[in-house]
């Protein structure tokens, strides 16, 4: 993966100290959901669904620091709803980078280029935001035009600034090869982000959109013919090598949500930001007394056509990390600046 060597080290001493402290169940990274208020209404996403008065609501920033403190994950991805349009997301950031947490800032940059000042670029820190294809197909998925080519002056701007910026993209099956060849080419070469990352879309029960959706074999298909060619070696892709055999479906893995758990305005979600069976107040809660076994396709009929990151990166990497072979693979491509030569 095109992770960057000092966090690579960062994570691999991490996985290797659960390892020998026998810890079976651990967080890779948290989900943070400080508010799920956004200025989009994206066809795919189910946050906005939520009452009027839950939209009004912005989590402390005590609380957010509070919830990743408590994971001990040592990585955040803070999304929503637009964490941007939360007050104080620039204090929250401050506080998880000055405790050497490596966050990453989910956006859809809209608002970006308006609140940079409030941001200090920081190998701890880098803004992810979100576009799933090239101009007209960008912005049909989000239901408005410009989009589009507001995040890719954001993403200029940010980069001028000194920042890492990392790209995460959503295919639907209305998307082909050429696609996704196209707009993961763009992102690689033109605007040069740092890393992308890339998620078959997953039937998220409250999106307003459940047409479009993937099933596995098609995203199975879809991603081995985007791969072919040498794509795969070329692209700076945020993931394991494992995970990428996955999706083409070289390897298959059962679900691991357990290790990027969800924190949102109603605490610790069941048993990932994509499924709501529930809340509970602390992060030692969600872990104990959560049914595990019963998640994943094959046990939850739910789960049957995902193939999400957060399910399943997490599988691959824990693969990496107890082979020799796949470590040696992975440790290849670090260093190597992204690329896979066995893929």
């Amino acid at each position: 993966m095109a992770m960057p060597l000092r966090q690579s080290i960062r994570v691999g001493t991490y996985l290797l100290e659960q390892k020998l402290r026998k810890r079976e169940k651990f967080p890779l990274i948290v989900e943070l959901e400080p508010l799920y208020a956004c200025n989009l209404a994206c066809e795919g996403c189910g946050k906005i669904q939520h009452p009027a008065g839950v939209l009004k609501q912005r989590m402390p920033v005590a609380q957010a620091v509070g919830a990743v403190l408590e994971s001990g994950a040592p990585m955040v991805s803070i999304a929503g709803g637009e964490p941007l349009m939360h007050p104080q997301i620039d204090e929250i950031v401050r506080q998880l980078v000055a405790r050497r947490k490596y966050v990453f800032l989910c956006t859809n940059a809209m608002l970006l280029r308006k609140k940079i000042e409030k941001f200090t670029p920081s190998p701890y820190f880098a803004f992810a935001v979100h576009i799933d294809g090239l101009r007209e197909r960008h912005d049909e998925s989000v239901a408005k035009e410009g989009v589009f080519d507001e995040a890719v002056a954001a993403i200029k701007e940010a980069k001028k600034r000194g920042f890492r910026v990392t790209t995460n993209s959503t295919f639907f099956n209305t998307d082909t090869p050429q696609t996704i060849i196209e707009v993961l080419n763009y992102l690689n070469d033109d605007l040069q982000v740092d890393e992308m990352m890339i998620s078959p879309a997953y039937a998220y029960e409250k999106a307003p959109d459940q047409e479009h959706f993937l099933g596995v074999e098609q995203t199975r298909e879809l991603f081995r013919k985007a791969f072919a060619g040498g794509n795969r070696r070329r692209w700076r892709l945020n993931h394991s090598p494992l995970f990428l055999d996955f999706l083409e479906g070289k390897v298959d893995f059962s679900c691991t949500a357990w290790a990027i758990p969800n924190y949102s305005l109603f605490g610790w979600q069941r048993p990932c930001y994509l499924m709501s069976d529930g809340y509970v107040p602390t992060y030692r809660e969600l872990i104990d007394d959560t049914d595990w076994d019963k998640y994943g396709r094959g046990k939850d009929p739910r789960c049957a056509n995902c193939m999400a990151h957060c399910g399943y990166e997490p599988t691959a990497v824990l693969a990496t990390m107890g082979s020799l072979k796949e470590s040696l693979r992975a440790a290849r491509e670090t260093i190597g600046g992204g690329r896979d030569k066995s893929a």
